[in-house]
């Protein structure tokens, strides 16, 4: 009885140790597999938020905002040059020349001044020129007439006239010398400087008052008065 009694109890422990040998790696095996497919799992977030990225860097596409600044850019120019063709006529648009158109048998004699529009566009006119004679005792600035402004387009290619009228000199003397005349357009402050194609003199006056009067544009034809 011993001895199985010992033999039975001996198989029990080899038994035993075997059961274990085998759980064992079974275990282990099964703890490393589970390990590297969580590993997996987390190495892809990385890379979805990384493809994410990517599609943010399409903000760059926003630059495209350019093409409307553009847009409204040349529509800004647009508006600037329909402001041009309706706007004031410039000393650069004209062509300003004078001619003597006294009439016999007038009491004062007459200067016909024309401004001529070469703008390449119809530009408006209106009002009393600046002008002033050059003479040996300085510089003689006319007066206005007084007579109502109208207002006027001057199509391009076309002119507008006004006139200047001064005294006769009758005096005797040789009087005060007229070696030029300037005329400054309405509204501007650049003048042009023209030879004098009137007489050669004024009268010598008390220094009251200009003797030389000027009226608006508009206020004379191509043939003076």
């Amino acid at each position: 009885m011993r001895v199985h009694k010992a033999t039975f109890a001996a198989a029990l422990v080899v038994a035993a140790g075997l059961s274990l040998t085998a759980c064992g790696p079974n275990d282990d095996t099964g703890t490393d597999q589970a390990k590297p497919t969580a590993a997996a799992t987390v190495t892809t977030a990385p890379t979805k938020a990384t493809t994410g990225g990517s599609a943010g860097s399409g903000g760059t596409g926003g630059t495209g905002g350019t093409a409307p600044s553009g847009k409204a850019t040349a529509g800004g120019t647009g508006a600037t040059d329909g402001g041009k063709a309706g706007g004031k006529c410039r000393t650069d648009d004209l062509t300003i020349t004078a001619v003597d158109r006294t009439i016999d048998g007038d009491a004062d004699r007459t200067v016909v001044v024309e401004l001529k529009n070469h703008s390449g566009h119809d530009c408006s006119l209106t009002g009393y020129a600046g002008v002033d004679l050059k003479t040996n005792a300085g510089s003689l600035s006319a007066q206005r007439s007084g007579e109502p402004v109208v207002a006027g387009v001057v199509k391009n290619g076309k002119s507008t006239f006004f006139g200047i009228s001064y005294p006769n000199n009758t005096s005797g003397g040789s009087g005060v010398k007229i070696t030029g005349l300037v005329v400054t357009p309405p509204d501007e402050t650049h003048s042009v400087t023209l030879p004098w194609p009137g007489a050669g003199s004024l009268p010598v006056t008390d220094g009251s008052g200009s003797p030389v009067k000027i009226g608006p544009m508009g206020s004379a034809g191509q043939g003076g008065q």
